[in-house]
């Protein structure tokens, strides 16, 4: 057996570099540990060992963050190069494998074991496997030599001499870049045939790899090359163009900028600073980056429309007729906007206010700001802000920035062609704000009249004055716009069309724009107004009247195909025909009694689609005073029905209830279609009246409806969206309306055909709400308090017997 030779030695821990056998290295030292173990090494026989760390990263090295396998090597040569630096140089003796790293400080120091390889025979030598292992790694290392070209002619030549192959793998790979991983690889491999092997595959792809490389480094000097020759290129064809009076004379353009500044008669600070910029301009050379954003900036500020205005048709009664003609219905808004216009014919040189027009989606908001401008003979441009998060969309980017261009307000204006336009500001309440900034934030300045006369663009970086122009915003609520901003703004309300204006709407302008774009004669298609009610009634559920446009829409083409099938040459529609015309069913009526009952009252409801019946059902069973809320409510109606619960308690004796009865009764209020998220306390009387129903079993009377807000004191609190919901009312065939009393100015809005078809009773506590709903009640002979008599419950037996009656 062949003796085992270890050694106690100290060890030095290499950061990315491996030493072989019989190889010398030069490196320098800065690690404290490190300098300690050559010290160590120089006082005894000058043998170290040299061992790679796995992570370059460690600067303490442990056993674990070591290569078990290094070379023992002598030290030759120590240089100090300053106090806390050396440059020593080695030469690799054995490899030899690390048993154990008994000491880490001050220096580490391990107990190694030297390995032994077995000299190749002369019969291995030379055998043809090995010549052509040899030949294979001269024809590797000559191509990366030829690839490489920093190699020295002694190294090429020492490996070209050299037959050993363990030997020459250790040489070749202690001369080439290549990655510490890969070289500890060889190290490791004692087996000199398979070691050369290992070495080839290394060669083979190091060889691809700068082949990669010289392909991409010449397509960049291709490119270079290339750009380069196109540079020179110009510039001769430059210099030959103004040699023969046939090119652009820099100082042509640069005069011509001048020119256009002079001849626009601007501010003397505008002015001064434009011609700053041709200054700068001047101060480029040919085809500079700088030299375009300048000519960028100086276009965007000439091509602005400072000195063009359109002449302004400031009269009232063409404005009435405009919007008479575009639109049916809105009566007051037309009227706000006609007061404007008079303002303006009074005062032409007064600051106009900002509009705000609110209403649900389609019932003309945008229609109406373009009739404006076609009224006082404005160019329009419209401006998009739904989703616009960043303020510089508004206030523009700097011209430094690669890409800056102006921001949405300036782009307008240059896109309209004049300094006086009207620019339309779509859909104001669904800006979005982000680390970017606050577009809201930035339109305070562009809708304050008081500010707005030197709105400075990031881009511009000079004043332009906005007073001149009319701004008028749109949104479907002011709920999401920021106080500040709302308060810069006169809101109008735009509320949902009545059927009657719908009717109107699509017999005058719907239905003529549809035949007209599908190519129907009006003598070839026949709609009649009951058809025109019936598809608003039965097929549209909204405030505006764009899903009735879709309708008519699809009648058109149904009309289309008939007439092309060559049977028939005049259609007329009937309400029949419209299940089939639709492609659709009728929508179901809205859910509400029609008859008298117990616990059921129809409660109005307002929604962005305009008004609806909102049932409430209650229910009382005998349990231990809990109350349930379903239908899918929010906060303020759960609330609101809290409320109900605690007047009916506090006026228990006066009503005839129970004096306990909610500690012996389970309440359950259920609102129907508990899909839709309900809220809002304009329920609050319909849940009070269907509880007080449900616990004194008395019925609420037929056809009849009611809105309001209920307190803890029994008072009804006004309401909103009082149009929308008696609109609800009539199209559902109820005949009476509780409204608040405080609604009843309100009544003024509604339309005339509304407010003759139903009856409105005012109501200013839940009394008068009790009298007016609950079906009335013979008092006993021994009720003696008249006023009280229509709430006194009659026993359960008497109304049992009553209902079976029925």
């Amino acid at each position: 057996m062949e003796d085992i030779m270890t050694l106690n030695i100290p060890v030095l821990a290499l950061r990315g570099l491996t030493v072989f056998p019989h190889m010398s290295l030069t490196f320098d030292v800065e690690r404290r540990i490190s300098i300690a173990a050559l010290e160590r090494a120089m006082e005894g026989d000058q043998d170290i060992f040299l061992v790679t760390q796995r992570e370059i990263g460690v600067s303490a090295p442990t056993e674990k963050d070591l290569y078990a396998v290094g070379t023992v090597s002598h030290i030759t040569q120590i240089l100090r190069l300053s106090a806390t630096s050396v440059r020593c140089v080695v030469e690799g003796r054995h490899r030899a494998r690390m048993r154990r790293l008994w000491q880490t400080e001050p220096f580490l120091q391990a107990n190694v074991e030297i390995l032994r390889e077995e000299p190749p025979s002369e019969a291995f030598q030379s055998s043809p496997r090995t010549e052509a292992l040899l030949r294979q790694t001269y024809n590797l290392f000559g191509d990366y030599a030829e690839q490489a070209g920093s190699l020295p002619e002694e190294v090429v030549t020492a490996v070209m001499d050299s037959r050993d192959p363990g030997a020459l793998a250790d040489y070749i790979a202690q001369n080439i870049a290549l990655r510490y991983t890969d070289k500890q690889e060889i190290l490791e491999e004692l087996a000199p045939f398979i070691r050369l092997r290992k070495l080839n595959g290394f060669l083979a792809r190091e060889n691809n790899v700068l082949g990669f490389e010289h392909e991409m480094e010449g397509k960049v000097r291709e490119q270079l090359a290339r750009s380069q020759r196109e540079q020179i290129l110009r510039t001769q064809i430059h210099v030959l163009q103004n040699e023969l009076g046939e090119g652009d004379d820099p100082d042509d353009e640069l005069q011509s900028y001048r020119d256009k500044i002079t001849e626009l008669h601007l501010g003397e600070d505008t002015e001064k600073h434009l011609l700053k910029e041709v200054g700068k301009l001047a101060k480029q050379p040919f085809g500079s980056a700088e030299g375009a954003v300048i000519r960028n900036y100086l276009d965007v500020c000439l091509e602005m429309p400072w000195n063009t205005e359109t002449r302004e048709r400031v009269s009232v009664d063409a404005a009435r007729r405009v919007l008479e003609k575009d639109h049916f219905g809105l009566e007051k808004v037309k009227e706000r906007i006609l007061e404007t216009i008079a303002v303006r014919q009074m005062n032409p040189e007064g600051k106009g206010q900002i509009l705000c027009l609110v209403g649900p989606p389609g019932v003309g908001k945008t229609s109406i700001a373009i009739s404006v401008a076609k009224a006082l003979n404005r160019k329009l441009a419209r401006l998009s802000l739904g989703g616009v998060r960043d303020e510089a969309d508004i206030r523009g980017h700097r011209k430094t920035y690669i890409g800056s261009m102006p921001g949405r307000i300036i782009e307008a204006i240059s896109r309209s062609g004049s300094m006086n336009p009207l620019l339309l500001l779509d859909e104001i309440d669904k800006l979005g704000n982000d680390y970017r900034g606050d577009p809201a934030s930035a339109l305070l300045e562009v809708l304050d009249s008081e500010q707005n006369s030197s709105f400075r663009d990031h881009f511009l970086e000079i004043p332009v004055d906005l007073s001149r122009v009319m701004f008028i915003t749109t949104a479907n609520t002011t709920e999401t716009i920021p106080r500040p901003l709302l308060d810069r703004m006169e809101v109008l309300q735009l509320g949902s069309y009545t059927d009657e204006e719908k009717l109107q709407i699509a017999r005058r302008h719907l239905l003529p724009k549809q035949m007209e774009e599908h190519g129907v004669k009006k003598s070839a298609l026949r709609v009649g107004d009951d058809v025109l009610r019936a598809i608003i009634r039965d097929y549209t559920r909204e405030a505006g009247v764009r899903q009735l446009e879709r309708r008519l829409a699809a009648v058109c083409r149904k009309a289309d195909m008939r007439l092309l099938s060559g049977t028939v040459k005049r259609i007329t529609v009937t309400e029949r025909d419209l299940p089939k015309m639709l492609d659709c069913q009728p929508f179901p009526p809205a859910l509400h009694t029609e008859r008298e009952e117990i616990g059921v009252v129809n409660g109005l409801a307002w929604t962005e689609v305009g008004g609806e019946i909102l049932e409430v059902e209650v229910n009382v069973m005998d349990g231990a005073g809990k109350l349930e809320l379903t239908g899918n409510l929010g906060d303020v109606m759960k609330e609101s029905a809290q409320a109900a619960l605690s007047c009916l308690r506090s006026r228990a004796a006066v009503l005839g209830i129970e004096a306990d009865f909610y500690k012996t009764k389970d309440i359950h209020v259920h609102f129907p279609e508990g899909a839709v998220p309900k809220d809002g306390p304009s329920a609050g009387i319909a849940v009070t009246t269907a509880m007080l129903s449900a616990l004194t079993e008395r019925k609420i009377k037929a056809g009849i409806a009611m809105t309001g807000e209920v307190t803890l004191r029994g008072r009804v609190l006004p309401i909103g969206g009082l149009k929308e919901k008696t609109m609800a009312a009539l199209r559902s065939g109820i005949g009476t309306v509780l409204i608040p009393k405080d609604n009843v100015r309100d009544l003024e809005e509604i339309d005339q055909t509304v407010r003759a078809a139903l009856r409105f009773v005012p109501v200013a506590t839940v009394d008068e709400v009790f009298a007016a709903a609950l079906c009335q009640e013979q008092p006993s002979s021994r009720d003696e308090a008249p006023a009280v008599a229509a709430f006194v419950p009659v026993s359960r037996d008497s109304a049992s017997d009553a209902a079976l009656r029925q």
